[in-house]
C-alpha cells in the first residue's frame, strides 16, 4: 500500500528563499508567542476597537495569566473560553495556553445547559467570559460552585509563561457534529504550532500581511489558519465582530490575504458583479479557501481580479491543515499536496493520516478515539484519491455513502463535485430514496442567477436541466440522477457555511 509523504519541496518554489527559510518550527505556543512578541514588538498584532501591538499583546496576556493563577488555575487544568470574536478572545486563548492550561473554546451562542454539561464532562476549572455572556455560566456555577468565572479585563499581577512540553495538551475544540454528536478534540502544543506553520506554505507573500478574521475562533479554520498563522508571521489581524460587517472591515483595514469559506467567497463575487467593483478591494492578493468543496469556477473568476484563490483540506482532528493547493490555476479540483511532516495512505478509499498535527484523542470519549485510530493512523472518514503527482482530491464522506439496492456504493459528494463543474451551478445536493423497490437519486441545485441573467437565459429551468442532463449522460449508470430540483432559496447550512444533509431548513 502506497504511503504518501509530505514533501517540503512541493512548496519551496512559491516564495523566495529568504521568506521560505523563515518558516521554522516552534514546538509550543509559548515559543511561538515569545518569538513574535520579541521580533515584531512594535508592529500591530490585533485590530479590534483599538490597535494592539505584539508587545502589548504579550503584556495583556501576562496580566490575564495572573488572573488565572489567582483563580487557582494550574498546569493541565481545563479552562472554558466563552467569548465572541474580539480581542479579549485572542488574549484569553493565549493567556490560557501559555499558563499551561487547556483552552476549551465554546461558541458564544452555546446555551447554558450545554455549558453546564461540558463543565461537568470535562471538569472545567474556570470559564473566561464577558459580563454580557456571564449569565450563561450561572447554571454551570450552581452545579459546580468551585468553578471560577473570570472576566478577561480582570486586573492582576503579570505572571510568567508556564513551561510545557510539545506533547502537552493545549486546546480543545468541538467537531461540528453535522454527521453525529459533537466531540471534544484535544490538540497538543505541537499540533497547534504545526498547523500554524503549515499555513505559511504555498504562496509568495507570507510575513507582515494584513488579515481580517471573519470565521469564528471556535472553528479550527479560524483559529489556526487565520489567527495562529497571522501571529506566527508578524501579520496584523482585524477582528470582524459581525460577519455582516465583513466588507466594511475589509474596506477600512485593506487586507492583503483572507481566509474564507466558499459560500462567503461566492457571496462577495455576486456583490462585486452587482456593484461593478471588487468587494475585496485592490489589496487582497490571496484567498485561502476551505471547510467545504471549492468550485473551480471561483478559482477562475477570482483570477480575473488578480487574486489567487487557493483551496485546501483539513479537519478539526488535524489542527486544520492537511493539504494545500498552490497550483489552483492549473489543478482547481485538487486540495493540493500533503504538508511536510505528514504521512497519508488510502485504505478502501478512505484517507488515513499520521503527523505531528493529529489530535491526541476525543477527550473523555475512549470508544470514539479507539474507533478513529488504527496502528497510529487516524481515519479521517473522507473518501479520496491521489493523482500521479501526489495531489489529493476529496471524493466524499464514508458516512454519507449510499448503498443502492444493487449493492453498489455511491458517494453523493463525488456526484455533486461533477455537477459543481457547471459554471451555472453554485451548490448542489444529492439525496436518495427508494420507491417501489427502485433507487431514486435526486439532484437539488442552487443556480448562479447572475450567470444566467448575464447570458440572457429566458427559461432558466429548461436551460439548467439541459446542462445537467448533458453531464448526467457521462456518469456511470448507477450514479446517474433520476430527478432534478431547481431551488429558489439557499440550502440549510452549518455555522461554517457547509450545506447540511438531512437537516430541516
Amino acid at each position: 500500500m502506497t504511503v504518501y509523504e509530505g514533501n517540503v519541496e512541493n512548496f519551496r518554489s512559491y516564495c523566495d528563499k529568504q521568506t521560505f527559510d523563515q518558516i521554522v518550527d516552534y514546538n509550543t505556543v509559548q515559543q511561538l508567542l515569545q518569538h513574535s512578541t520579541d521580533a515584531y514588538s512594535d508592529r500591530t498584532a490585533v485590530s479590534d476597537e483599538t490597535e494592539t501591538t505584539f508587545s502589548q499583546l504579550g503584556a495583556d496576556t501576562a496580566v490575564l495569566r495572573g488572573a488565572l493563577k489567582d483563580a487557582g488555575v494550574a498546569k493541565g487544568d481545563l479552562v472554558g473560553i466563552l467569548l465572541p470574536n474580539c480581542y479579549d478572545a485572542v488574549k484569553a486563548f493565549f493567556a490560557t495556553v501559555t499558563a499551561g492550561a487547556v483552552a476549551v473554546l465554546f461558541p458564544a451562542q452555546l446555551p447554558p445547559q450545554a455549558i453546564m454539561g461540558c463543565t461537568m464532562k470535562y471538569n472545567l476549572k474556570a470559564i473566561i467570559t464577558s459580563e454580557e455572556l456571564a449569565p450563561k455560566t450561572e447554571l454551570a456555577k450552581s452545579t459546580k460552585p468551585a468553578l471560577a468565572i473570570i472576566n478577561p479585563g480582570q486586573s492582576a499581577q503579570p505572571c510568567k509563561m508556564t513551561e510545557v512540553e510539545p506533547s502537552d495538551p493545549c486546546a480543545m475544540l468541538f467537531t461540528s457534529g453535522t454527521t453525529g454528536q459533537s466531540k471534544g478534540v484535544l490538540l497538543s502544543h505541537r499540533a497547534i504550532t504545526t498547523g500554524a506553520k503549515n499555513g505559511c506554505y504555498g504562496y509568495p507573500d507570507v510575513f507582515f500581511q494584513r488579515y481580517v478574521l471573519v470565521l469564528p475562533l471556535t472553528h479550527i479554520f479560524g483559529l489556526i489558519r487565520n489567527l495562529m498563522t497571522s501571529i506566527y508571521t508578524g501579520s496584523a489581524i482585524r477582528i470582524c465582530r459581525n460577519p455582516k460587517d465583513m466588507f466594511k472591515d475589509i474596506a477600512i483595514f485593506r487586507p492583503s490575504i483572507l481566509v474564507l469559506v466558499p459560500a462567503l467567497v461566492e457571496m462577495a463575487l455576486n456583490l462585486s458583479r452587482q456593484l461593478g467593483r471588487n468587494m475585496f478591494g485592490n489589496d487582497v492578493k490571496t484567498i485561502i479557501c476551505g471547510a467545504a468543496m471549492v468550485p473551480p469556477y471561483l478559482v477562475r473568476e477570482y483570477d480575473k481580479f488578480g487574486i489567487k484563490l487557493l483551496p485546501g483540506y483539513g479537519l478539526t482532528e488535524s489542527a486544520n491543515l492537511v493539504s494545500g493547493n498552490p497550483e489552483s490555476d492549473q489543478h482547481p479540483e485538487s486540495v493540493g499536496y500533503i504538508y511536510p511532516g505528514m504521512q497519508a495512505k488510502v485504505v478502501d478509499g478512505e484517507l488515513w493520516i499520521k503527523g505531528p498535527n493529529v489530535m491526541d484523542c476525543y477527550l473523555n470519549d475512549p470508544k470514539e478515539t479507539e474507533a478513529s485510530f488504527v496502528d497510529g493512523w487516524f481515519r479521517t472518514g473522507d473518501l479520496v484519491r491521489f493523482d500521479e503527482d501526489q495531489r489529493l482530491y476529496i471524493t466524499g464522506r464514508l458516512k454519507e455513502l449510499i448503498v443502492l439496492a444493487t449493492g453498489e456504493n455511491v458517494s453523493p459528494q463525488e456526484i455533486e463535485n461533477t455537477f459543481d463543474m457547471i459554471d451555472d451551478i453554485q451548490d448542489c445536493l444529492v439525496t436518495h430514496r427508494t420507491e417501489n423497490g427502485m433507487d431514486i437519486l435526486t439532484l437539488e441545485v442552487l443556480p448562479r442567477m447572475a450567470n444566467l441573467k448575464a447570458k440572457g437565459v429566458q427559461n432558466m429551468e429548461e436551460y439548467l436541466k439541459a446542462e445537467i442532463n448533458e453531464v448526467n449522460s457521462t456518469l456511470p449508470s448507477h450514479c446517474r440522477i433520476n430527478r432534478i430540483v431547481i431551488r429558489d432559496k439557499d440550502f440549510a447550512r452549518s455555522p461554517s457555511m457547509k450545506v447540511l444533509r438531512n437537516q430541516p431548513e
